[in-house]
């Protein structure tokens, strides 16, 4: 078996990016492969393949990042031939060449229609991949929900229960940090096992600070006599306007506020004339999908994400 990266030149750059996106489990066309290599946002190097002895591409993996990431932020697209015997082992085998090479280990994002247990084809196709990452060092999985808004979902109203206002870096840090405490995601919950809130706070600030949205988009949310609530921060992808972060401090949590924030965000974004805003929640966060659901956005996928427990 050799492990190689799609790196010897053009011939060598078509022919990995041609192969097949068949199977069950959606992969990356060759077209949009193309479009993410002229975008930065994948690259020769992380496009790599396992071939036998005769060149025949036996899997394929495809990793992405940012258009100015040094190393690779998620694995996107794992393939293996019809008919490999150990469609687990070879895809390990090609992941653990990967993560060598990076120096680091990535985090999968497998992307799935809702129900997807319930076919058994496609069910299979992603346990052989499970295997594959649990093997290579990414055993902790978290399922989340991916939503999308549209113009015709429509937005809600002010109604005053809260007040929206820009704040200082600091506020916003403070904010994070307040927002963490009892937090149901899990992520979130991973992350303070290894860190403090404020460290988790100075993180997520300059994660979203990193991110295409802009700066001056952030708020936070108040009460009208003058009390933190909570913090709205609209973002955005490579592709689309997106919620971003969102929340409410622990003592104002289960009176409703949460709509008031998603909707200030939705509003925002409406009015920038988005006709597309995505958002994502973990499946265990049910007040979230919750709010989500009565501001009319819809579940496009189950996005499962498989990393590595420690960074």
């Amino acid at each position: 078996m050799i492990f190689r990266a799609a790196t010897a030149g053009p011939a060598d750059l078509d022919r990995a990016v041609a192969h097949p996106a068949d199977g069950p489990v959606p992969a990356l066309t060759a077209e949009r492969i193309r479009e993410e290599l002229a975008a930065n946002r994948i690259r020769p190097e992380w496009i790599r393949t396992a071939e036998d002895e005769d060149g025949r591409i036996l899997a394929r993996a495809v990793w992405w990042g940012r258009a100015d990431s040094e190393q690779p932020i998620a694995l996107d697209c794992l393939q293996v031939a019809a008919g490999v015997a150990d469609p687990a082992g070879v895809a390990a085998g090609l992941l653990d060449a990967g993560h060598t090479a990076f120096g680091g280990i990535p985090g999968y994002n497998i992307s799935l229609p809702r129900g997807w247990r319930d076919d058994p084809e496609l069910a299979a196709a992603v346990a052989w991949r499970r295997e594959a990452a649990h093997r290579t060092g990414l055993t902790r999985e978290i399922e989340r929900l991916r939503y999308e808004w549209t113009p015709a979902a429509g937005t809600a109203e002010p109604t005053g229960r809260l007040v929206f206002r820009e704040g200082t870096d600091e506020e916003m840090l403070d904010a994070f940090a307040r927002l963490s405490h009892g937090s149901l995601d899990l992520a979130t919950q991973h992350e303070l096992e290894l860190m403090d809130a404020e460290q988790l706070a100075r993180e997520d600030f300059d994660f979203y600070l990193g991110c295409p949205g802009e700066r001056s988009w952030w708020r936070l949310a108040h009460l009208p006599d003058g009390r933190l609530a909570g913090l709205a921060v609209p973002s955005a992808t490579p592709y689309h306007r997106n919620v971003g972060y969102l929340g409410v401090v622990p003592e104002q949590r289960g009176r409703g506020l949460i709509d008031e924030v998603l909707a200030e965000i939705t509003r925002f974004h409406a009015a920038a004339g988005a006709e597309r805003i995505t958002a994502t929640t973990d499946t265990v966060n049910l007040p979230m999908a919750a709010a989500f659901d009565r501001a009319g956005y819809q579940v496009t996928e189950i996005r499962l994400v498989l990393e590595a427990p420690e960074r």
